[in-house]
């Protein structure tokens, strides 16, 4: 494995990691020549996710220094390669977390490249040339157009840029379950950080009950008056929880600290489903009796 080829002859000013205080200075680096299936991007916007924050202090034991964070990238398209159809030279554009996978695989012919065992990341991943990937906390990116989306005209760049990651993370899930086609359901949303607003908000765009369930009864007011959450529960309220009992269809757990599912489990109706999309850096604990009396269903997704 090599963090760059002969191909990488562009110098790219970025800000990486270096080490496990998770510290980010600036740092100058190569990306490869645009090939014939890449686009090339000027990056405008780059999110900051909660996986970034693991990375660059290699909370899960597999971060490659130096890193370069960030995958929810936005920006405009620069230059196109021969291959590429699908984007012209000024279209505003998008990369998310996936930078190759096999193509081959039934994941990839299926629309499930997330699922792909060859999987690579648009940071900290081996792109198919063997060097490191470097993400968008960066001036410029060079892609395969196949893991690039459009971004409307008329959605803002900096606004969209959290869609790639948090968005994608919270509507996945609701969508493979139904709830995006079923107005009136009654959607829990577990923790109101940045998968967690992103997650209210879908679930108010596509028609649901929404609930939030959080420890910090501060976030009350921004659950409701900012965000229009419907209810709020205070999940250290033995009083709140019980009141909430069997109340909720699908719940989205968006904690990546530890905790017990047992509680938020109590919440669901019977054949409820709850899925998580947080990544602790520990094994969350979970109860058997919720799910033997409840007949619940539990799901953790990657994007």
């Amino acid at each position: 494995m090599a963090q760059t080829t002969p191909n990488h002859t562009q110098t790219v000013s970025g800000w990486a990691a270096h080490d496990l205080s998770g510290k980010i200075t600036p740092f100058v680096f190569k990306r490869r020549e645009n090939g014939p299936n890449d686009v090339t991007i000027k990056i405008l916007y780059c999110g900051i996710c909660h996986t970034d924050l693991h990375h660059v202090r290699n909370d899960w034991g597999i971060t490659m220094y130096p890193i370069v964070p960030g995958h929810e990238i936005t920006g405009v398209i620069t230059k196109v390669g021969s291959n590429v159809k699908k984007f012209k030279v000024g279209d505003n554009a998008g990369v998310g977390c996936l930078a190759a996978s096999c193509l081959e695989c039934e994941f990839c012919k299926d629309s499930q490249e997330n699922y792909c065992d060859k999987i690579q990341f648009t940071y900290n991943g081996v792109f198919w040339d063997g060097s490191v990937t470097y993400g968008g906390y960066s001036t410029m990116l060079v892609s395969d157009h196949r893991y690039v989306v459009h971004v409307p005209e008329s959605l803002p760049m900096d606004g969209a840029a959290p869609l790639l990651c948090a968005g994608i993370t919270v509507f996945s899930p609701m969508k493979d379950n139904k709830m995006l086609e079923s107005p009136g359901k009654k959607l829990g949303v577990v923790g109101l950080g940045g998968l967690g607003h992103v997650a209210v908000k879908f679930g108010k765009a596509f028609g649901l009950h929404v609930t939030v369930i959080s420890t910090s009864a501060s976030k009350e007011m921004e659950a409701k008056q900012r965000l229009g959450a419907d209810d709020f529960i205070l999940s250290t309220d033995p009083k709140q929880m019980q009141a909430g009992r069997r109340s909720l269809d699908f719940i989205l757990d968006t904690v990546s600290a530890h905790h017990s599912l047992g509680p938020t489990l109590e919440l669901l109706k019977v054949n409820g489903t709850l899925v998580i999309v947080g990544a602790p850096d520990r094994p969350i604990d979970l109860p058997s009796f919720p799910l033997i009396f409840g007949t619940l269903a539990i799901h953790q997704v990657i994007v």
